[in-house]
C-alpha cells in the first residue's frame, strides 16, 4: 500500500494511492495515518479494505508528511561508501547516529525555507525506515519485523550551522522545513529488498546524486538492531539511513542551494519529491 496524508497543512486527511495512481480517501477507515495504523493490527485492517469502493479525491491536493505524530527522526551519517570518500572521511566502524528535530518535518512538495544567517544549504536524499512495532535490543535477525514501511526523507542540512558553530550535528539539521518526507509511505511488504533501491537528486534539472542502497555501509536491518541498543525505537519513529555521494558540500567547489532552486529527488518504488528553496 501507498499511504498518504493530503490537504492543507495542519488539516491533512488520510488517503492511499491505488495501483492506477488514483488518490483515494481513507477517512471512513482511519482518522489519520498514525503509528496505530502501521501496527500489525492496523495494517491488517487497511489491507482488508476494498480499495475500489473508497472515494476518489478530485484535483491535485497538497500532500503532507505521510505519517502523523512522528516520535523521533533518528539519522545516520556517512552511511554510503562514496559519500564518505567525497567528504574525505574514513569509513565509520559503527553507525554515526544523531537526532533530527521532528519540528523540521514538512510535506514532499512544501518549500524548503533557508533560515536567517544560512549560507551553506544542502540536500541529502535518504531512505527512511518507518518503525511499526516498538523495538528494544532487537537482533538483526528480528529487526525487519519492526519496520512497517519505507519513505523518502530529504535530510536538509545547513553545513555552516552543522560544522562551524561548535556543538553537535543536530543543530545544522533541524531548522523548520529541513525534513521533507513523502510523498507516501510504502508498506514494507511491497519493498522486496531495501538494499537494492536506486536513489537520486537533481537541482534545477541537473543531476547531483545517483546511488543505490546496496552501497550502504550498514544495512537497514543492521541499523534497526544497532539503534535499538541505545534507545527504544517506538512505533512512529523513522530511521533516516544516510545519503550517497553528490551533496553540495562534497562538490569542488561546493554548490550550495540558493533561493529559487528546485530540488527533486526519488527512490525506486517510493515516488519523488519536488521542493523550491525560499528565503525566510
Amino acid at each position: 500500500m501507498k499511504l498518504v496524508r493530503y490537504g492543507r497543512a495542519g488539516a491533512e486527511k488520510p488517503g492511499l494511492v491505488d495501483e492506477a495512481g488514483t488518490l483515494r480517501d481513507l477517512s471512513r477507515v482511519v482518522k489519520d495515518i498514525t503509528a496505530d495504523a502501521l501496527s500489525p493490527v492496523g495494517l491488517k485492517r487497511l489491507r482488508s479494505v476494498k480499495v475500489g469502493r473508497l472515494p476518489v479525491v478530485r484535483g491535485r491536493p497538497r500532500l503532507g508528511c505521510p505519517l502523523a505524530g512522528i516520535g523521533k527522526l533518528v539519522c545516520i551519517g556517512l552511511n554510503y561508501t562514496d559519500h564518505a570518500q567525497e567528504v574525505g572521511l574514513a569509513l565509520p566502524t559503527e553507525p554515526l547516529v544523531f537526532i533530527k528535530a521532528n519540528s523540521a518535518v514538512s510535506g514532499p512538495g512544501d518549500a524548503i525555507i533557508r533560515p536567517r544567517g544560512a549560507v551553506k544549504l544542502d540536500y541529502e536524499v535518504e531512505l527512511g525506515a518507518v518503525i511499526g512495532r516498538d523495538a528494544r535490543n532487537v537482533t538483526e535477525a528480528d529487526a525487519m519485523k519492526h519496520v512497517a514501511a519505507f519513505c523518502i526523507v530529504d535530510d536538509v542540512s545547513e553545513r555552516a550551522f552543522q560544522m562551524e558553530h561548535g556543538g553537535t550535528t543536530t543543530k545544522g539539521k533541524s531548522a523548520d522545513t529541513f525534513a521533507p518526507i513523502g510523498p507516501y509511505l510504502v508498506t514494507a511488504d511491497e519493498v522486496r529488498d531495501p538494499q537494492s533501491l536506486e536513489v537520486w537528486t537533481t537541482v534545477n534539472g541537473q543531476a547531483r546524486q545517483r546511488g543505490n542502497t546496496a552501497n550502504m555501509i550498514f544495512t537497514v536491518r543492521q541499523l534497526v538492531a544497532y539503534v535499538s541498543r541505545f534507545m527504544s525505537l517506538r512505533a512512529g519513529d523513522i530511521i533516516s539511513t544516510g545519503t550517497p555521494a553528490g551533496v553540495a558540500h562534497g562538490m569542488k567547489p561546493p554548490r550550495y542551494l540558493e533561493p529559487g532552486d528546485i530540488v527533486e529527488m526519488g527512490i525506486t518504488g517510493l515516488g519523488g519529491q519536488k521542493n523550491r528553496v525560499v528565503d525566510r
